[in-house]
């Protein structure tokens, strides 16, 4: 059978699955919720368009809903499903809503307002609570015209029809939790338009684009067709639905792994090696090649076990860590450049005997541990260290080395394609909404180029979904992030902002808030997210509300070649260009060698003139062009403007 036909049937036997999804929801109809959760006391509906309700009876029951005076019926169908379509009175409220069928359902404390759909990863999950000021805001932010509904994460291989979540009311109790970056983003739009904002929260941390793009959508990227034939696989097998291709392949593959046996502290290991950690690989025979091994050590605890928080710190390790105190999984990764610093549950320690098994996959001949010994120690809550270095237990669990096949990606949380798709996104369709805010593109900084495909697919894939035309999205460009490098020259974060700020040009209502001159050098998760919130405020305020707000940086519109320097024109120079800091920088030029060279930059009006003694004709020039750069250029409105190339050389085309 051709990859073509595998495929074509997958694709099939994902619409069977969502349709026999639908159809267990009904037979009987308690296995099918008579209202979709998403509906729900103090949500959002959606002003100035028909609104879609939807849930599950018996086929053939009569379904009528009401909100103030408005009314629609539905009849469920021969799949269980009724769907009704019905007006919406003013904005504004509180409303409340009334289904009548196999169930009397009122819906109490409803608003008519704007529904925004809030997606990405981490950085969009990160709460208001750890933001930077969000403690002392979540503790003023009575908005009760704001509503948050936050999709429950589910991972999944076909279409599922009900998510998980419930509404809540902004209020100081309830908001600490909600997503930072939605949350200014909403109260932005409050503040200047005066109607309720509701914000579907569907994000999960590490998760890259194609995880939330059906498989249809991904067929027309041409991309993938691997991955999906192996989800293809795992769906027929059953089982699990981890959204990891390596959580498959340990389960497929490693004997200690069912009901994590071999970290269970009655498990016998005395056939096991006894072996040096740091280290081991060599005594078990894999020094070099790729391998999945098990260690297993004693620790011996007072009777007063200090109470407070434990810690397990292991240094980094390559590939993939699992980690266990007494059969307890305690956290995994597969960050390799990140030092494990495991906080250990409360109760996972005891007086006396307590084992840590550690199971390790590695891939490198010099991966495996790779800090140094006194890194490796157990911190209880008092203080007390407990070095872990020296002799422990081992075993090889699965010798990988070639041709024994290995996993599609190392991830042990959900990254497969499509599975956030079905399982977050797929559920909530057709929720009547304005648009989308999007912060995501970590996880794909690996392959930026990529990303210029995927990045637009995405868009018009939600778009599809849920067939409300082409409602506004609203990018977030990658913040600041990494070591600043002292010469110029190009990397993943560069290019990938380059992707989005691409995607913001050519798909048509699109827009992107630019956050280069926020972020942390040292941490992915940077805590300033109120300029960037309202920054995606900016974007929709403008762009789709029509209201008379700066919403851009400075954009660079032409380049104009003049004796041994580059005229940079920029558009969005509102109230002139400006400096921030003390010179202007982070401007590179190359000449036709394509060598690149730090450049002396001066703002002539709204244009920025670039130059340098040691490329006597330039060709091209860079701004910010690094995952950190020193970005110093901003308009009169205290707008940045976003890193941008003048080249378009491969992969950067330069050193």
């Amino acid at each position: 059978m051709s990859r073509v036909s595998r495929l074509l049937l997958f694709l099939g036997a994902t619409l069977l699955a969502s349709a026999a999804v639908v159809c267990r929801a009904s037979e009987p109809v308690a296995t099918g919720p008579f209202l979709s959760p998403i509906f729900g006391d103090n949500m959002v509906l959606q002003r100035g368009k028909p609104n879609t309700l939807w849930g599950w009876a018996q086929p053939g029951q009569r379904v009528r809903i009401s909100i103030a005076d408005k009314s629609a019926a539905a009849v469920a169908g021969a799949d269980g499903k009724w769907q009704a379509t019905i007006e919406m009175p003013a904005a504004g409220g509180p409303y409340t809503v009334n289904i009548d069928g196999a169930e009397k359902i009122a819906l109490h404390n409803v608003l008519v307002g704007d529904v925004w759909l809030c997606g990405g990863q981490s950085n969009m999950n990160f709460a208001l609570r750890d933001a930077r000021g969000g403690a002392e805001e979540a503790k003023a932010a009575a908005h009760p015209g704001i509503r948050l509904y936050a999709v429950a994460s589910r991972s999944a291989y076909a279409p599922v029809a009900v998510p998980q979540g419930k509404w809540q009311v902004c209020a100081p109790e309830t908001a600490a939790g909600f997503s930072a970056v939605a949350y200014f983003f909403a109260n932005e739009l409050e503040r200047r338009l005066h109607v309720p904002i509701g914000l579907v929260e569907d994000c999960v941390g590490g998760s890259p684009a194609e995880s939330w793009m059906s498989a249809g959508g991904l067929v027309k990227t041409g991309e993938f067709a691997p991955q999906l034939e192996e989800i293809a696989r795992l769906h027929a097998k059953g089982g699990a639905e981890y959204g990891s291709f390596l959580m498959h392949w340990l389960e497929e593959n490693d004997p200690g792994a069912a009901g994590a046996r071999w970290a269970q502290p009655d498990f016998d290991d005395s056939a096991w090696k006894s072996l040096d950690v740091p280290g081991g690989f060599a005594e078990l025979g894999v020094p070099s090649t790729p391998s999945v091994c098990w260690f297993r050590r004693e620790v011996t605890l007072p009777a007063d076990v200090a109470a407070g928080r434990a810690t397990i710190f292991l240094g980094s390790i390559e590939k993939m860590d699992t980690t266990y105190i007494n059969g307890r999984w305690i956290g995994a990764s597969s960050w390799v450049e990140n030092p494990r610093a495991y906080t250990v549950p409360e109760g996972a320690l005891k007086p006396g005997r307590n084992v840590v098994a550690l199971r390790v996959f590695k891939l490198k001949p010099a991966g495996g541990f790779l800090s140094k010994p006194d890194t490796l120690r157990l911190q209880l809550g008092d203080g007390t260290s407990i070095p872990l270095a020296g002799k422990w237990r081992g075993v090889v669990s699965v010798d990988a080395r070639p041709p024994f096949p290995l996993p599609l990606d190392f991830e042990n949380y959900p990254t497969m394609p499509t599975v956030l798709y079905n399982g977050m996104i797929a559920p909530l369709a057709p929720l009547a909404i304005t648009g989308a805010i999007w912060y995501q593109g970590e996880a794909n900084t690996h392959d930026p180029a990529q990303y210029r495909t995927l990045l637009p697919a995405l868009i018009g894939d939600w778009r599809e979904r849920f067939q409300q035309g082409d409602f506004p999205f609203y990018l977030v460009s990658l913040p600041a992030f990494m070591t600043r490098r002292a010469a110029p020259g190009t990397d993943g974060w560069a290019e990938l902002r380059e992707a989005q700020a691409q995607t913001a040009r050519a798909v048509p209502n699109t827009g992107i808030a630019i956050t280069i001159d926020t972020g942390d050098p040292d941490n992915i998760h940077p805590t300033e997210k109120k300029i960037v919130g309202e920054r995606l405020a900016w974007d929709a305020l403008a762009q789709h509300y029509h209201v008379a707000v700066p919403f851009a940086g400075p954009t660079l519109q032409s380049v104009d070649a003049e004796a041994g320097t580059l005229k940079l024109h920029f558009d969005h120079a509102d109230g002139g260009l400006v400096v921030h800091g003390e010179t202007l920088g982070e401007f590179s030029v190359a000449g036709e060698d394509r060598v690149w060279h730090w450049a002396d930059a001066k703002i002539d009006g709204d244009t920025v003139i670039v130059s340098s003694p040691l490329v006597p004709a330039p060709v091209a020039a860079r701004y910010a062009w690094q995952g950190n750069p020193a970005a110093t250029l901003f308009n009169g409105a205290g707008l940045p403007a976003g890193p941008f190339r003048t080249d378009d050389w491969p992969s950067g085309g330069g050193k």
